[in-house]
């Protein structure tokens, strides 16, 4: 007598959730793949270093997974309140449509405990997020190609240059302002993570104030430009060129919604797109810091 395999809708009943390390770099590009996302294993494994993987062994499939995702925590500043950012949920196909993202979330609820949640929403997403009690709070939008500087354009801001060891202190206190969090963590991974990390600086303060500062990585065929922290539109203009002029092919740039003006001068610029994301935060009522000072995220994975 032979006994059947159990059958997908059986084999996760109760799955268990597990950190998941360096080893899983791979089975997590794979996952990402097999959804259509690409495999984006530099950011793959910024994430598992910076912040924490979960996953779900995917049965009689070694070394495969099921389904991911990935917290960082925002540490809070003093007479702050600290955040979560949940990122990367992903349930394999075979897997779908069987509560298993409900029970991934749930669990990434349970490890933020009473920190406040927030994520980038997919279209496909949200249903779940606004029933485990997110609420939007704003939108990004991923704009990508060639960027073509137009007449007019200072192509090398005197301004900007690499940043320096001497820097990462004033970096460090405009992102907090940024971000509303002690991202000290993240900010120290960024000089190895990046290819190119750069900083402005208004040209007649005699003391050099930094007034921006911003980086690009490379991200499976682009460059991401981001993190993009500036005091305001002409600063994160200068920041941009030159990242993108230093790029070795097409970037990406995930839009906040709250600069449309610098939406129309990359579109302007050769970039195109409309795949559209929504912030969502839980127990709080908004993502933290200023978002004036937003022009880009580090990742939509990471805020």
């Amino acid at each position: 007598m032979t006994t059947s395999s159990p059958t997908a809708s059986t084999e996760l009943l109760r799955p268990h959730v597990r950190r998941l390390t360096l080893d899983d770099l791979a089975a997590c590009g794979d996952l990402a793949e097999s959804r259509g996302w690409g495999r984006e294993a530099h950011k793959w494994r910024l994430l598992l270093t910076a912040g924490r993987g979960y996953g779900i062994d995917a049965p009689h499939r070694p070394g495969a997974l099921a389904g991911a995702f990935v917290l960082t925590p925002y540490p809070a500043l003093p007479g702050g309140r600290a955040y979560t950012c949940v990122s990367m949920v992903l349930v394999a196909e075979r897997f779908a449509r069987r509560g298993l993202g409900r029970h991934l979330m749930r669990h990434a609820l349970s490890e933020s405990g009473d920190r406040a949640a927030f994520l980038s929403a997919t279209p496909n997403g949200r249903p779940l997020y606004e029933e485990l009690g997110f609420r939007p709070v704003g939108t990004s939008c991923m704009l990508r190609g060639p960027f073509t500087p137009v007449d007019g354009d200072d192509v090398r801001p005197a301004a900007v240059r690499p940043a320096r060891a001497a820097d990462l202190a004033a970096v460090r206190a405009l992102d907090a302002r940024a971000f509303g969090a002690d991202r000290t963590e993240l900010l120290a991974r960024l000089p190895a993570f990046a290819d190119r990390f750069v900083v402005a600086h208004d040209p007649d303060d005699p003391h050099g104030t930094l007034s921006g500062f911003a980086a690009s990585w490379p991200n499976d065929g682009t460059t991401v430009l981001g993190p993009v922290v500036a005091h305001d539109t002409a600063t994160a203009q200068k920041l941009i060129t030159d990242l993108a002029l230093h790029a070795p092919g097409p970037v990406r740039f995930d839009l906040g919604g709250h600069h449309p003006e610098l939406g129309d001068w990359l579109r302007a610029r050769g970039l195109t797109g409309d795949f559209s994301c929504t912030l969502m935060v839980r127990t709080a009522p908004d993502i933290p810091g200023d978002p004036a000072l937003r022009f880009a995220p580090y990742s939509v994975a990471l805020g």
